[in-house]
């Protein structure tokens, strides 16, 4: 990845989860309330130190991405107020989009209504997915 890409994928991560990745003072508490840590090549301080170094490319092929739960514990006990999770659902959707895999537009939510939907549902994958 040349250099503006790395800035631009910084950029989209960091828009996209709304977090501040420079807030992180790299305690390790986060990771080391991760019920899957065991499991993960990159923990949730080492995803948000990456992606404050723009070393995107690396964790978007990592698997460990998939690994995490969204279970919100690294959330919960950041004394920071860093949201890992935030920035791990926010690579996993920058893998999909790079992919070409999930854009939703307006026009495409009538044909998706149904009365069994609850309408969270809909605004919900709105905001997601036309990040």
């Amino acid at each position: 990845m040349q250099t503006r890409d790395k800035e631009l994928a910084k950029e989209q991560i960091v828009r996209m989860s709304g977090v501040d990745v420079r807030k992180c003072m790299r305690c390790g508490k986060c990771s080391g309330t991760c019920p899957s840590y065991d499991e993960m090549e990159y923990h949730p301080h080492q995803f948000v130190y990456m992606v404050e170094n723009g070393d995107i490319e690396t964790l978007m092929k990592s698997e460990s991405a998939y690994k995490c739960l969204s279970c919100f514990a690294c959330v919960d006990r950041c004394p920071r107020g860093v949201e890992p999770a935030k920035i791990i659902e926010a690579l996993r959707l920058l893998v999909i989009r790079k992919k070409d895999g999930n854009h939703m537009t307006a026009d495409d939510i009538p044909a998706l209504v149904d009365d069994d939907l609850p309408q969270q549902a809909i605004v919900s994958a709105l905001r997601k997915y036309s990040k």
